[in-house]
């Protein structure tokens, strides 16, 4: 996707919170959370329901969370509540991780999500989730 085309990310950094977002080349989010502190939490959900107002098109996000350890319940909830707005529709999200306590947490919030507004993958590598994210939608089971 051009960057003409390209939705307008705005997101700035902050200190002391533990997530950046880049814009991906096919127009998602590349959002890498270091760590899940109330502070983040708080920030990641406005940045993210302000993205979810305008959805407009297929939109394919990664989300890389190697460096958590483990997800709290607030991250938890904060997640399926995202993933359950009303105007959720068209998001394929690939989330990487590295650890079991982590994966068995994006299991719950997969399993919270009401289906058919996001199409949800959980990794632990991230070329195979790149790869994921990149197949055409018809060919995702």
């Amino acid at each position: 996707m051009s960057e003409i085309g390209a939705k307008p990310l705005n997101w700035t950094p902050e200190p002391g919170i533990g997530y950046h977002v880049d814009r991906r080349p096919d127009g998602g989010l590349s959002i890498v959370l270091t760590d899940v502190s109330e502070a983040t939490l708080e920030n990641w959900r406005k940045f993210a329901s302000s993205h979810l107002f305008d959805s407009d098109r297929l939109t394919r996000n990664l989300y890389d969370l190697r460096s958590i350890d483990k997800l709290t319940d607030q991250a938890i909830e904060y997640a399926v509540e995202m993933n359950n707005d009303p105007s959720v529709r068209n998001i394929r999200l690939a989330v990487v991780v590295s650890n079991e306590m982590v994966h068995e947490g994006v299991q719950q919030i997969a399993a919270l999500t009401t289906p058919g507004g996001v199409e949800m993958a959980i990794f632990y590598e991230i070329d195979e989730a790149e790869e994921w994210l990149s197949k055409p939608l018809t060919l995702l089971t």
